[in-house]
């Protein structure tokens, strides 16, 4: 592995671990283990969605470099920060859901896939990809990212909702979303 490759999957990594925390993800993470008891199945799903969302991801952040202004792609992303914002004050409803371990696996992986949509960590594995051209690469370090900031909320994820509400979580996560969706178009 080439010292850029290293740097892209260190960076990758650190740069997704640390956005997933108190990310809506992150938050469905705690919700799905607080909901069902399979937390492989759940780990299992949160993997593939990864995956195969940050590689889309990251494909596309190689493609959008060569297309779009930095300056047009910083209000691109600002903006959606703030819309993701008010959509995480919002709770996703999962109150009837599978019982079976497949189903436990692909109700997590197509929710993880579709809460990952234009997430921050989703706009981040763009410009990850888009910085240093080399999606696969990017893909794993922030797969590797998002797992070690989701397993420890799947494996404590029941202890972790009794003391921190999840509603008092949502609001966090709106925020954070809003004040770094203000900061980009502000830095734009």
């Amino acid at each position: 592995m080439t010292e850029g490759a290293i740097n892209a999957f260190a960076t990758s990594t650190v740069l997704v671990a640390v956005a997933e925390i108190g990310d809506k993800t992150q938050l469905l993470s705690f919700a799905l283990a607080a909901r069902y008891r399979d937390r492989m199945s759940i780990i299992w799903g949160i993997l593939a969605a990864t995956l195969v969302n940050h590689a889309l991801a990251g494909t596309l952040g190689v493609l959008a470099a060569r297309m779009m202004s930095p300056q047009l792609t910083a209000w691109i992303v600002g903006g959606s920060f703030i819309a993701f914002g008010i959509w995480a004050l919002f709770p996703d409803r999962l109150d009837q859901g599978p019982r079976d371990m497949r189903g436990v696996f692909v109700t997590t992986l197509v929710a993880f896939f579709l809460a990952e949509m234009g997430d921050k960590t989703q706009f981040a594995t763009i410009g990850l990809g888009a910085q240093f051209g080399m999606p696969v690469v990017v893909t794993l370090g922030t797969t590797l990212g998002m797992m070690l900031a989701n397993v420890p909320a799947v494996l404590l994820g029941s202890r972790l909702a009794e003391r921190f509400p999840l509603a008092a979580m949502r609001f966090v996560a709106a925020a954070l979303f809003m004040a770094t969706g203000s900061a980009t178009l502000l830095l734009a």
